[in-house]
């Protein structure tokens, strides 16, 4: 299972992505992986390779490529709270962009996922690109925020939303919340949004990550993960185009 970095251009910019891809030629189904707080570490690299493993290619976008660690120190705030919504769209798009001209990626067979702002940038996403097929955010907080130059904030953009939704949610998490969730499946229900929401009992946010032991939950990331990898299943690979009968799509 082949693993690299590679550079992306956006609006005349490199943006770093981690790609993970199954043994093989393809063409395979491809699912974006949307960072959480901490950038594209080891946690993010892990949930990429898991998907390879499972048959898609995976690639994550480093959206903090804009902002230096001098930002950080001169404005005082962290690199999350420096993102600006209409440029997380250019980044989806160029990653997408990049998955859609390569030769070993089933283009008809896109997806997306992420983890805690990920999970939000899994709605934006969704919302904001036709390419998405499958939405699958963990976690996503904020979806009623919007960051940087935007006007209006993802939940609001809900009608652009295609493809079908699955959600996954900690009953003790704040953000999202469950009155956060009830919020969201009224909005995705009004735009005629096929979905399913799952709350994990006890979990709270970033229960996948075993690297926060504080909030990591074991049985629900053994729950959710095969939830996600047969969601996935049925909405990327039923059956492609390209004909691809690699492991995701038996």
């Amino acid at each position: 299972m082949p693993s690299f970095w590679e550079k992306v251009n956006v609006n005349g910019a490199d943006m770093d992505i981690y790609a993970s891809v199954p043994d093989g030629d393809g063409p395979f189904p491809a699912v974006v992986v949307a960072q959480h707080a901490s950038g594209v570490d080891k946690f993010i690299q892990d949930m990429a390779d898991k998907l390879a493993v499972a048959g898609y290619a995976a690639v994550a976008p480093d959206l903090f490529h804009r902002i230096t660690d001098e930002m950080v120190e001169s404005t005082g705030k962290s690199k999350r709270d420096q993102l600006n919504d209409p440029l997380i769209i250019d980044d989806i798009n160029a990653t997408v962009d990049y998955l859609v001209n390569h030769s070993s990626i089933d283009s008809e067979h896109i997806g997306v996922t992420g983890f805690c702002m990920g999970g939000r940038v899994a709605w934006l996403a969704a919302a904001t690109n036709s390419f998405i097929k499958a939405a699958v955010p963990y976690y996503g907080g904020n979806i009623m925020v919007s960051w940087g130059d935007a006007t209006e904030p993802p939940l609001a953009l809900t009608s652009g939303i295609k493809c079908p939704v699955l959600f996954h949610f900690g009953e003790i998490d704040e953000n999202p919340s469950q009155a956060d969730m009830l919020v969201m499946d009224r909005e995705l229900s009004a735009n005629s949004v096929p979905h399913q929401f799952y709350t994990y009992p006890g979990a709270n946010h970033a229960f996948m990550n075993p690297a926060n032991p504080p909030r990591y939950q074991r049985v629900a990331a053994e729950m959710s993960w095969p939830r996600t990898l047969d969601f996935f299943g049925a909405h990327l690979c039923g059956p492609p185009a390209s004909g691809y009968d690699g492991p995701a799509c038996e």
